[in-house]
């Protein structure tokens, strides 16, 4: 029902909202050119299971931090000092040391090139035997996030699980540490082909998925991670799953579901890229058998697509984690989302105000 409440545990046993694992890179931005012509590029932090929570708290004030690691040189110091700007703890960041050239670790850079009309966005990652994909078992302190200090939420994703053959294990791992304690858990299933090519491709994406899901109580995806990362066959499968009708949809969520009953929500964007410019958006959640959509924004102009997933995660978890029904957290999340592909980088710059605006479909109109 719209109106039901999740079984969440309060902020007053916790020190924090949500925790998430994940790798943060130095994104460098061409700005208006293309990645091999540059000349100069600004630069951002970011990284998926990181932006959620950095919108959550940002945005949206909540109390959040990041499990991660960086080789301890200028780019890693750049990397903190620009996590730093967005407010997410950093207690739990680890450093490794630097043998100088990076033959033993460094730090992922992620070129992305925003696109513009009928030429795509890019990205070209360059993340090999970084810090954060050396984690392994037993090297997080897990019971003293979740026990001592608590989190009401812990957030993680297929990017992350990625990265090496260890670093599924971790993610298992921190799961299994918070669901002990009663700790909520969302993983975004983040579906990266370049990610997986040289890891045992998508059969090896579909089995480390589906182990890790298992562990889940709310799934996040888009049209294509359910196919790529689980292995489920649609319906109409010669058509691009943003153009399947909503029936057609839901009864694809229902079969993940009915497979792993231990989901309780799934939420997804959908996305209908008309050009890089413009975009139809809009995102559904299903929970207890019902599928809530948010607004449709149809012609929907964008100015850096990067993000615009994960700002609706942290949207739809903010929604969840203060007691909204969930309709009210998909409006949330569709509403963030689109806020943050207006504005340069992986990360939100939007406000709570500009949220609850959008949500009340307000327009562009210059507020002064």
């Amino acid at each position: 029902m719209a109106g039901s409440k999740l079984d969440i545990h309060g902020k007053e046993s916790s020190r924090w909202d949500l925790v998430s694992l994940g790798e943060v890179m130095l994104r460098l931005d061409p700005g208006d050119y293309r990645i091999a012509t540059a000349r100069q590029f600004r630069v951002f932090e970011g990284g998926g299971e990181y932006n959620v929570a950095r919108g959550l708290k940002r945005c949206f004030g909540l109390d959040t931090a990041v499990v991660t690691a960086l080789a301890d040189n200028p780019i890693g110091r750049l990397v903190e000092d620009l996590m730093y700007q967005g407010g997410v703890d950093q207690s739990h960041v680890r450093w490794a040391k630097y043998d100088g050239v990076g033959r033993t670790v460094r730090n992922g850079l992620n070129f992305t090139e925003r696109g513009f009309g009928v030429r795509a966005a890019v990205g070209c990652s360059d993340r090999g035997n970084t810090a954060v994909s050396q984690l392994a078992s037993g090297d997080i302190d897990w019971q003293r996030i979740f026990g001592t200090e608590g989190s009401r939420w812990f957030h993680t994703g297929g990017i992350f699980a990625a990265l090496s053959a260890t670093t599924p294990l971790v993610a298992a791992e921190a799961m299994d540490a918070a669901r002990q304690h009663g700790t909520w858990i969302s993983y975004d299933l983040n579906y990266r082909e370049s990610l997986w090519k040289a890891n045992g491709g998508k059969q090896e994406a579909t089995r480390v998925n589906r182990e890790l899901v298992r562990k889940v109580d709310v799934l996040i995806g888009n049209e294509e991670d359910f196919t790529a990362a689980l292995g489920f066959e649609v319906e109409n499968a010669d058509e691009h799953l943003s153009q399947l009708d909503i029936s057609s949809y839901q009864r694809m969520i229902e079969r993940v579901v009915a497979e792993f009953p231990n989901v309780k929500i799934v939420g997804t964007t959908l996305r209908n890229a008309k050009t890089a410019c413009v975009n139809d958006w809009s995102a559904i959640a299903w929970h207890d058998g019902t599928l809530y959509r948010s607004l449709e924004r149809p012609d929907l102009e964008i100015y850096d697509r990067i993000g615009g997933g994960d700002s609706f995660c942290s949207g739809l978890i903010y929604g969840l984690l203060t007691g909204h029904d969930v309709q009210w957290a998909v409006e949330c999340g569709a509403a963030h989302g689109a806020l943050a592909m207006t504005t340069p980088g992986d990360v939100s710059m939007a406000t709570l105000a500009d949220v609850e605006r959008v949500m009340k479909g307000g327009g562009a109109r210059v507020a002064r």
